[in-house]
């Protein structure tokens, strides 16, 4: 072993020694050679790293940045925001000289002089870096830690710093210096949640960018090296140092004087007051419904509204949005649901002289990104809630008035056999009692009457989604193929609202850009449905609904006009032995003021999830609780009475039961009730000479008792 090594080491030394011997690094053609060598070695790496450098992708910088769109309610007040960004970005021109200074002044003083690579600065990093090990010595430029941020992981290793001098090589061969030190001051983060000097602006001193002054502007400076440390909120004292040498520098570069820095040194650090107004996510349902209108009316795309940059003006009125929203947040006034399904609900309030929905919310529950809108892409049938639409409003127009008599008994038309609530027949009814009691066999009476085509055109002049499919005589308890939301019958019941004029329901009346340019503006868009005489007449009918009928909880202290809906469970083996439940409620109302429509319901109804409930409970609660809380500071107005308006009360004072009516429509008059009893029963027994209190009696003691029947 030892004399194979000695072998080994004999056979180096020959074909070493010529080398060795010969000392040709001594001669000059050695380094020309050598020179030669290292030259096209340099060219070959420069031109390797340039080809590099140049095929870097760097055009994110070159795209707009995502801009917030902002929401503005009927007075023109900004009230929400929409975002995809974490940041709000400000041009340039918007940031003051003196935040300009103090960021370049500490993190870069030669910004305006190299080409984004500060030589000098970079290798006294490294050096500094080799000698620790650690590689965490700073000396990047301010464009190399706008391309770290953007670009490249936040590993600290020789090869990233390498990646990071090409990519800020080839954004100086992009942009300008001042499109540079924009994206930095809207790309960087200063702390505490905030990204760009926007955001930080606001959190740190609640204004825009533009107002800081001097030392607010030193401070933001000073964040950015190391924003948890230097955070006023976290360590003032920290702060108010690293502030004072961010002045100091600003002072030795000589773009303060001495008196501005000694003034601003001296002064105390003085932070955002209160909470922050932050308008992201507030009043979310009704944003909700301005993105669908966005989308589908005006042909913007979500991600244009996320990060356009847009002005969205609205019908919004922020008393009545805030009043729905309130309600919704109470269970108390909203069926019980089950542990695996809440019961849902949607409300639309709009502005029936206009149509400008002034609130709206289509959830029960927490809220997500364009939840399922109940209020506005529901397609549910409306029950009784319909009537006015299809049967009483276009009975009205072919000249049948509220004391007409309509046929209540047992009825069939081509096998359709409806049953009013209680199954009981009262023979003739008024037209008034037969909307007041929402009893079903008078409306179908008379829809068969009038002719369906007249049912149906009145519907869809009133704007409901009805089609030939629909022309049939279940059309008057609501049974449409299609279904509605509460939006399309809150804008269908402001026909009566507004003397016989619908006007299409709208959210925005115009959006523009940051610069005020317009891109699309609300055109007013309404129909002539019903007479002004016709209208006004079928307000004072669903008044008396609301007075004296099945809409009594909707009853707010002021004029009020409304009808109640309930829809039946399917007549399936599903639900076969439930005797009273109800897929779907509702109350639409108005006011001289409002008109809404509210629906409860579950999403999915089965055997275990329906309602046992009517449109006269719940939905007309809620309908209270929001108008009263919309309406609370409006002065009490009475429903407009049209110009030559002949009172039809007036014009017959005897109702079906031979009663004198009271004539009397002023709502604060306690004796305007328009029947003098409550009871179509006991006027019924009086009208034959019977006392109903004995047939109570005797029916109480179980000799008549049956079984309750669903309303």
């Amino acid at each position: 072993m030892k004399s194979l090594l000695e072998d080994i080491k004999a056979f180096l030394r020959r074909i070493t020694h010529p080398i060795y011997s010969s000392q040709f690094w001594r001669k000059p053609k050695f380094w020309k050679g050598f020179s030669l060598i290292v030259l096209l070695l340099f060219i070959l790496g420069s031109s390797s790293f340039t080809l590099w450098m140049l095929s870097l992708d760097v055009s994110k910088l070159q795209s707009p940045l995502a801009r917030p769109t902002y929401i503005y309610d009927q007075n023109g007040d900004k009230v929400s925001e929409l975002s995809s960004s974490k940041i709000d970005p400000v041009s340039l021109e918007k940031v003051p000289q003196t935040l300009r200074d103090a960021v370049i002044d500490t993190e870069d003083r030669r910004f305006y002089e190299h080409n984004g690579v500060d030589l000098w600065s970079i290798m006294r990093a490294l050096s500094r870096d080799l000698q620790t090990g650690d590689f965490s010595e700073g000396g990047s430029t301010i464009t190399q830690q706008l391309a770290k941020n953007l670009f490249l992981p936040s590993d600290k290793t020789i090869s990233r710093k390498i990646t990071e001098a090409a990519y800020a090589l080839k954004i100086e061969l992009t942009l300008s210096k001042d499109q540079i030190l924009e994206e930095y001051l809207n790309q960087i983060y200063f702390g505490e949640g905030q990204w760009g000097i926007q955001n930080a602006a606001r959190y740190y001193f609640g204004k825009n960018v533009e107002g800081l002054n001097l030392e607010e502007s030193a401070l933001l400076a000073g964040l950015p090296q190391a924003p948890s440390i230097y955070s006023p909120l976290n360590d003032k004292e920290k702060a108010l140092e690293r502030r004072n040498l961010v002045l100091s520098l600003m002072n030795d570069q000589g773009n303060i004087t001495d008196a501005e820095y000694q003034r601003a040194r001296s002064a105390p650090i003085t932070l955002r007051k209160g909470s922050l107004n932050n308008l992201s996510g507030k009043f979310a349902p009704y944003v909700d419904c301005v993105i669908e209108e966005a989308i589908s009316r005006y042909g913007f795309t979500e991600d244009q509204l996320l990060t356009g940059g847009l002005q969205i003006y609205t019908a919004m009125d922020p008393k009545v949005q805030l009043a729905a929203e309130t309600v919704y947040k109470n269970d108390q006034y909203f069926p019980s649901g089950k542990s695996d399904q809440s019961v849902q609900s949607g409300i639309a309030i709009l502005d029936q002289h206009t149509g400008g929905i002034r609130g709206l919310v289509g959830y029960r529950g927490e809220s997500a990104f364009r939840s399922f809108n109940h209020a506005t892409q529901l397609k549910r049938q409306p029950g009784s809630a319909i009537k006015p639409l299809t049967v009483y409003g276009p009975a009205l127009e072919k000249g049948y008035t509220p004391f007409s008599q309509l046929y209540d008994g047992p009825l069939s038309i081509n096998g359709y056999t409806p049953q009013d609530y209680d199954y009981q027949n009262r023979g003739e009814v008024t037209m008034e009692e037969a909307l007041q009691y929402s009893w079903n066999i008078p409306a179908v009476w008379l829809l068969n009457e009038i002719g369906l085509d007249t049912g149906l055109s009145f519907g869809q002049k009133a704007g409901l989604p009805l089609t030939e499919k629909d022309k049939t005589l279940s059309l008057a308890l609501g049974g449409i193929s299609d279904g509605v939301s509460p939006l399309q019958m809150a804008q269908a019941y402001g026909t009566f609202a507004n003397l016989g004029t619908m006007n299409k329901a709208y959210a925005i009346t115009k959006i523009t850009s940051e610069e005020g340019y317009v891109f699309a503006q609300m055109e007013p868009e309404s129909v002539q449905v019903t007479s002004p005489q016709n209208a006004y007449t079928m307000t004072q009918l669903l008044e008396n609904v609301v007075d004296n009928g099945t809409g009594k909880n909707a009853e707010i202290g002021r004029p009020t006009a409304g009808k109640t809906g309930s829809v039946e469970l399917p007549h399936t083996q599903e639900f076969s032995g439930i005797t009273k439940g109800s897929k779907d409620v509702w109350f639409v109302g108005y006011t001289p003021e409002l008109t809404a429509a509210i629906w409860m319901g579950y999403d999915k109804t089965d055997r275990n999830h329906y309602l046992s409930t009517s449109g006269g409970t719940e939905p007309a609660s809620v309908f209270r609780e929001v108008l009263s809380k919309a309406l609370k500071t409006a002065p009490i107005t009475n429903f407009e009475v049209p110009l030559g308006y002949t009172d039809p009360w007036q014009s017959n004072p005897f109702d079906s039961f031979g009663d004198q009516k009271n004539n009397s429509k002023n709502k604060n008059d306690k004796n305007s009730e328009k029947t003098p009893s409550q009871n179509w029963k006991d006027r019924l027994f009086k009208r034959f000479g019977l006392d109903s209190n004995s047939f109570d009696s005797w029916f109480n003691s179980g000799n008549g008792k049956k079984k309750d029947s669903q309303k």
